[in-house]
């Protein structure tokens, strides 16, 4: 495997094959994955949420930023509280191997619950907005990012226990939803008649919504103990594929779904071919690796062991996803890939 700047180089394959003008009388329709190229793309390390002394953090822009770069990853967004900060403050921690993008979390609520928003390459302050219903901030908040031309992401649904599938399924123009938080008070896993973020992820797919799934930090702990009841960084982080460490390349990437999420197992290559989804897993120690194909509804497709796998396209999906769990509990999600009639 080559490698660039010790960032791994994927490589992203179409497979043609000859095929019929029109299906069989009697056979089901052929079918086949869509195909996202990026031709030299690299996979690139970074954190989409996370907080500073700017708004609720213990740890000054400088210190966070400073952490990041120091633990390998290759951009950051810094998202305080309806606070946008300039990163040229920070210029100075900015080079050709870290990104700084700016970003606010809009920060809302509705009746108590709260809502809030990521907004992502932003270069004017957003004003959080409110509403008359649940879903109406929401909305406004990632229509107020849209209109800064920023990107949204949805944060943390079970926080507070704020809102679930039935209010996403009604939001609009929004790609990037939080499946994994790194907080302690977010509850992933959902519980007392609560779904998960898994759950709703698969529930807004099965409806048709074309949703990608982000781990984030969300961290606010520098200093002093690291440990679970604690809000610390290096939780959740998403691999990107992009063409060069720039701001718009890796919204692009984000918004088309060229990425993974994990909170600790890192992929070699993602490849999706019309027929097929390969995944390459980057081995570590002695760890086993379990990889989970999922389809509409969170049905289990097809389960796979060892660091090299892989899911033929063979049945009607109109969605396949990975989640590849290792052997001391670290995730990675592969984000959906959809299918089409060839």
């Amino acid at each position: 495997m080559k490698k660039k700047g010790g960032v791994l180089l994927p490589i992203l394959a179409l497979c043609f094959s000859l095929m019929p003008e029109g299906p069989l009388v009697g056979q089901e329709p052929p079918l086949r994955f869509e195909v996202r190229e990026c031709g030299g793309c690299v996979w690139l390390k970074g954190n989409t949420h996370t907080h500073t002394t700017e708004s609720d953090g213990d740890s000054s822009p400088e210190v966070v930023a400073r952490w990041y770069k120091e633990h390998g990853y290759d951009f950051l967004i810094l998202s305080d509280h309806n606070v946008l900060l300039d990163p040229a403050t920070l210029s100075q921690l900015v080079d050709s191997t870290f990104l700084l993008i700016p970003g606010e979390e809009v920060t809302s609520s509705f009746d108590g619950k709260p809502v809030h928003v990521n907004g992502l390459n932003l270069h004017e302050w957003v004003e959080l907005r409110t509403a008359s219903t649940l879903v109406g901030p929401i909305q406004a908040n990632v229509d107020g990012v849209r209109e800064k031309e920023g990107v949204p992401h949805i944060n943390h649904p079970n926080f507070g226990w704020a809102f679930g599938a039935s209010e996403l399924s009604q939001i609009q123009n929004d790609r990037l939803l939080e499946i994994f938080n790194g907080h302690p008070s977010v509850h992933n896993q959902g519980g007392g008649g609560y779904a998960g973020m898994e759950e709703i992820w698969d529930v807004l797919l099965t409806r048709g919504k074309r949703i990608f799934g982000i781990a984030v930090d969300d961290a606010h702990h520098f200093q002093g103990e690291f440990s679970r009841d604690r809000a610390n960084p290096g939780r959740g982080w998403v691999a990107v594929l992009a063409p060069a460490l720039e701001a718009g390349p890796i919204m692009e990437s984000l918004e088309s779904g060229l990425f993974y999420s994990s909170t600790g197992v890192v992929l070699d290559q993602v490849q999706v071919f019309e027929d097929r989804l390969e995944l390459s897993i980057q081995p570590r120690g002695n760890f086993r690796y379990t990889t989970t194909f999922i389809g509409p509804g969170g049905r289990v497709l097809k389960t796979a062991f060892g660091p090299e796998v892989a899911y033929k396209l063979d049945s009607p999906v109109a969605y396949v996803r990975a989640k590849v769990e290792d052997s001391g509990g670290g995730v990675a999600w592969v984000q959906p890939v959809f299918v089409q009639l060839r």
